[in-house]
């Protein structure tokens, strides 16, 4: 498995929220569900994605918007179009005067929108409630906005999703999760590979012939007791070199991008209330739960313990110092 693969898989829908919108121009919807993460796409007709402060972004059919959240932020069917609802958190939806309109305007299964079921903008949109700890660290180094044209796409995701979201059958659920993964995986492993994108160091330095390799081992194999040293060793390389070059190529030392890497897979088994803190300790390289812990609240703030009861309620993803809008080459 390559370095990415395990952070690709990471971000897995549960029950994500999953709604085709119908309306005719004007219109205009304003975010403010706090959601992580979301993705909107257009089946017919065309809109705009207004963040504050940001640069509108035009969605045409088949372009794919991934915002990452907790910001709000305005979709509409032009840059001048005052939004009329708001939909706020668990996807209840209002008037700009307050009025309740969630019911009101559903149009049958995860359809919804103007009386007419045939408005001439359609799109589709999912929210991602609470993406796993692999999946925080690739996807808080996301821009605030991207977005993949049709042309760059190039896949029968949209399709097979728009097929399948106003359907009721056993396992919808499952097969609409899966579906909103793949697309988001799809977008994301573009942008990863588009030269100046903006993919964080570490992701750039997987095409290097040592570095990348390090970087396998160390994802691959984190409860090992690594120095600089063996893993120089490991690569066939002088622990001076590895440990400039790595610098260099990923913006931290070795041992420090382990560190963060083991507290990121102690945070994502933490999740599972079956493991104990010592467990959880071992499998990721600590010598016990006292270690985790203490380097887990030394990076952290929290100690496992109080991480997981935590966990109870959503968390957005963190912020980082990728901002913007980024538009993949069409």
């Amino acid at each position: 498995m390559d370095t990415l693969s395990g952070l690709l898989q990471s971000p897995k829908a549960r029950g994500a929220f999953l709604l085709k919108s119908v309306f005719n121009p004007p219109w205009g919807l304003r975010i403010e569900d706090r959601a992580p993460l979301s993705l909107v796409t257009m089946l017919h007709g065309s809109a705009w994605v207004l963040r504050d402060g940001g640069e509108p972004a035009h969605l045409a059919p088949g372009d794919v918007a991934v915002l990452r959240g907790p910001e709000a932020y305005t979709l509409t069917d032009d840059p001048d179009s005052p939004p009329g609802i708001v939909v706020g958190p668990e996807q209840r939806c209002s008037t700009s005067s307050g009025e309740d309109v969630t019911d009101d305007m559903a149009l049958g299964v995860r359809t919804w929108g103007e009386a007419q079921r045939t408005g001439s903008t359609v799109m589709l949109s999912g929210t991602y409630q609470a993406p796993g700890e692999l999946g925080r660290r690739l996807l808080s180094s996301l821009p605030a906005l991207l977005v993949q044209p049709a042309s760059a796409a190039r896949t029968p995701l949209i399709a097979m999703l728009a097929g399948e979201v106003d359907k009721e059958e056993i396992g919808q659920e499952v097969v609409l999760d899966r579906l909103l993964d793949l697309l988001l995986i799809n977008v994301v492993r573009s942008w990863l590979v588009e030269p100046g994108a903006g993919a964080p160091p570490w992701v750039r330095a997987q095409s290097d012939p040592v570095v990348g390799w390090a970087l396998r081992l160390l994802h691959e194999r984190p409860s090992e007791p690594w120095t600089v040293a063996s893993l120089a060793s490991a690569v066939g390389v002088s622990r001076a070199g590895l440990a400039r070059h790595f610098t260099e190529q990923v913006d931290e030392p070795p041992m420090s991008y382990l560190t963060g890497w083991r507290l990121t897979l102690a945070a994502d088994l933490l999740r599972d209330p079956d493991l104990t803190v010592a467990t959880v300790a071992h499998r990721v390289g600590y010598s016990g739960a006292f270690a985790l812990s203490a380097a887990f609240k030394r990076e952290r703030g929290v100690s496992p313990q109080e991480f997981r009861k935590g966990l109870r309620s959503a968390e957005p993803v963190p912020g980082s110092p990728a901002t913007g809008t980024v538009v993949l080459e069409r």
